[in-house]
């Protein structure tokens, strides 16, 4: 600040005297100088020295270094104070602490440093989550401390956000997440040790784990588990497996034969939700296992829960297994394991069309069967038919090409001709191809030698003429009375939700392949994926409620794009200033918190200010011992 003057005629002496403003300078955004003007002073008596040690204590004030300019004239202080009050009253100057504050705040561009940067948008969520599923208190009922539901928490949280092994998750906690500062458990405590002896203690209180979440599930969205679907994955292990009791070899539907494998029993509703799991050995057949699952359906989960319609796939779906839900006191759907022979199409019913959520159209009829009372729903798929039509052609072409190989054999010189060497030939291209074999009408010619002459074989017309008809058919059952057809095929089609659960399971939370070598290291391994999964399915229930449907794979991608991160620059206090805050939400992560009610920073700022050392005097070692003369 300075004092500016300029000439003007004085209205009381009327003479040509200064008329003072109180300015300051500064610099435009183009970079040219500027003047503002802060107070009018107006015409003064003050002399230039008086009015120059008024500016240079009213300078201090405003930079916050107090009194520097000592002065004893009365009125050159009243002038001070006065033109202060002004200053403060119109806002022009800020109080000294205020002052103080901004320099505090003022960072230098070129020593701005960004570090520590980590991920927090999915643990976040994930955590809030596990807020809402009220799991602190249910784990605190337990007699656990705070310091394992903290632990657990961590767990459960890189469990659904990277799955990976224990030693990897350790690495992943401690270098590239942010999830031990929202948990609180300290980052350098985790070890892989301790992370596998955490997911025993949870593998442990698996059933109360189970029923406590089942029924929680069910009071915070209001789920009537009036329908229940039932279905068996199994997933391969990498090693031997030599000292297993649980790892067998059997039928591995993602095709690894080579590989021992587990199987895994879940029963779920149709918001997704696990209502109970079990897990069997390799060699289990599907329909063997439902009656030890039975009999731990946990449906009545709410208090207004009825009788339950199992849905199940045609690989459990046995008679006897039907029979002993009808026992149990259970409804069932189905798709009946063989076609019907003889049926009909029900008195007053018509072939009805019914658009899928794939976009395919299906024909189905309501038809009768007099070796069941079961309400029977014909359906008709052009996809299927697609399907089994190059199923079948490819059976056909290869079925044709083995025949082809046995004539050609025949005719060579030292080739398989006599009779009962062909008949074995053939018998094992038929066993080979056993749904091409039955459409073929096989004949052969013997000499006197027992020598084949002659091999034919061509399709039978009816066989074939009746097999093309029944492509793309299939056969609904229920015991349960339906109002149409539509309704039984929407019921049945809630096995797609269970297939999706397993598919998330796989794909999204990596439950495949197993790695462990102990029994007990493996179910702790697949009950801690199915926690995981439990998480998942809270945040993508309570999210396709609000139309985003996107997979868990997908959001964690999306979520990711959120850091926390430590900003540190110098201040024009000389001081360095350290600020760890998070980023801000993306365009579509804003959506998902908005639509699970979650604030979008899990926190605001965390402040440190640390003081620049004081410089140390050194002195040069040439000059030790020399003394001024």
């Amino acid at each position: 600040m300075y004092f500016r003057a300029v000439f003007r005629t004085n209205p009381l002496t009327g003479k040509s005297e200064p008329y003072y403003r109180l300015a300051e300078s500064y610099r435009n955004e183009a970079g040219r100088p500027c003047q503002n003007t802060l107070l009018a002073v107006g015409y003064t008596e003050l002399k230039a020295e008086q009015l120059n040690l008024i500016q240079h204590v009213l300078n201090a004030r405003a930079e916050g270094k107090g009194e520097l300019f000592a002065t004893d004239d009365p009125l050159v202080t009243k002038h001070i104070e006065y033109f202060w009050e002004q200053l403060i009253a119109k806002k022009k100057v800020d109080t000294p602490a205020a002052a103080l504050a901004k320099r505090k705040k003022l960072l230098y561009e070129d020593t701005l440093r960004h570090k520590n940067v980590k991920e927090i948008g999915a643990e976040w969520m994930c955590l809030n989550t596990l807020n809402l599923l009220q799991l602190k208190e249910f784990f605190e009922s337990l007699g656990w401390e705070d310091e394992q539901i903290r632990l657990t928490y961590t767990q459960l949280i890189s469990r659904a956000v990277h799955p990976a092994s224990e030693l990897k998750t350790a690495r992943w906690i401690k270098e590239n997440s942010a999830v031990c500062e929202l948990t609180q458990y300290p980052a350098e405590k985790i070890t892989k040790d301790k992370l596998y002896k955490n997911a025993l203690r949870l593998w442990k209180n698996k059933q109360g784990i189970e029923s406590y979440l089942s029924k929680k599930t069910n009071e915070l969205f209001d789920i009537e588990d009036k329908i229940i679907l039932y279905d068996l994955t199994n997933t391969y292990f990498e090693g031997k497996q030599r000292d297993s009791g649980l790892a067998q070899h059997g039928h591995s539907k993602e095709k690894r034969n080579d590989c021992k494998i587990i199987v895994l029993a879940m029963v779920i509703n149709p918001e997704g939700f696990i209502k109970y799991t079990n897990v069997f050995e390799g060699r289990t057949g599907d329909a063997s296992t439902l009656g030890s699952i039975v009999e731990h359906l946990r449906v009545r989960t709410s208090e207004t829960a009825t009788r339950a319609t199992v849905v199940l796939d045609a690989g459990i779906a046995s008679e006897a297994n039907l029979q002993l839900l009808q026992e149990k006191g259970y409804d069932y759907v189905c798709v009946r394991r063989c076609n019907l022979k003889e049926y009909k199409a029900v008195l007053g019913s018509a072939p009805q069309i019914i658009n899928t959520r794939n976009k395919e159209r299906l024909s189905v009829q309501r038809v009768s069967s007099p070796s069941s009372s079961d309400y029977m729903l014909q359906v008709k798929s052009s996809g299927k038919v697609l399907k089994e039509s190059s199923m079948k052609s490819a059976f056909e072409a290869r079925y044709e090409k083995a025949m082809e190989n046995i004539k050609l054999g025949m005719s060579k010189k030292h080739g398989v001709k006599q009779a009962d060497k062909v008949n074995r030939r053939i018998g094992r291209v038929q066993e080979k191809y056993p749904s091409a074999a039955k459409y073929y009408e096989v004949e052969m010619k013997a000499d006197e030698k027992g020598n084949v002459i002659e091999l034919r074989y061509e399709k039978n017309p009816e066989k074939y003429a009746a097999a093309c008809e029944d492509l793309g058919v299939y056969f609904l059952r229920t015991n349960k009375p339906m109002k149409d057809e539509q309704t039984l095929w929407n019921t049945y089609n809630l096995i797609r939700e269970i297939e999706g659960a397993f598919r998330t399971l796989k794909t999204d939370l990596d439950l495949r392949p197993v790695y462990h070598k102990r029994d007990e290291a493996t179910l702790a391994h697949l009950h801690l994926g199915l926690l995981a999964y439990w998480l998942v399915n809270t945040i993508r229930h309570q999210l396709k409620r609000q139309g985003i449907t996107s997979c868990w794979s997908e959001l964690v991608r999306i979520a990711n794009t959120q850091k926390a991160v430590v900003t540190e620059a110098q201040n024009a206090l000389d001081e360095q200033v350290s600020v760890r805050r998070c980023s801000e939400p993306v365009e579509k992560l804003a959506a998902i918190y908005k639509a699970l009610n979650i604030r979008p920073h899990p926190f605001v700022k965390r402040k440190s200010v640390v003081l620049k050392p004081a410089s140390k005097k050194i002195e040069n070692q040439c000059l030790q011992g020399f003394s001024p003369p």
